[in-house]
């Protein structure tokens, strides 16, 4: 399996559907379903039974999944959606970086991530 092109954290645009045009932080991502949760994006509602944390029950609004084919990583320089690459830096790390700056930005300097 293929390494996904965002993580958690990363700040995404949406690019089809209902919430076309978009923008959101990554909550969580699904590896195996290929989906992502977003933040503010792909609103439902959920039907809840009566339970100790809401007695009354009721219709609450959560996120849901989207697809990551849907989603692109925004340059936070230009606030752009982009396309992400990777490339071993001097220390022989994998770094991603921003495939439309051709300086190269380094996603993972502006979003203190990890490789």
């Amino acid at each position: 399996m293929s390494k996904l092109h965002i993580k958690k954290g990363d700040i995404v645009y949406v690019n089809s559907g209902e919430d076309k045009g978009k923008t959101g932080r990554v909550l969580t991502v699904l590896v195996k379903k290929n989906r992502a949760v977003v933040e503010g994006v792909n609103i439902v509602s959920k039907h809840t039974k009566p339970n100790a944390q809401n007695p009354n029950g009721g219709i609450e609004k959560k996120e849901a999944s989207v697809h990551i084919s849907n989603l692109n990583p925004v340059d936070p320089k230009t606030g752009k959606p982009t396309r992400i690459g990777r490339k071993e830096n001097s220390k022989g790390k994998l770094v991603r970086y921003a495939k439309k700056n051709l300086g190269g930005r380094k996603f993972n300097e502006y979003y203190n991530i990890p490789s």
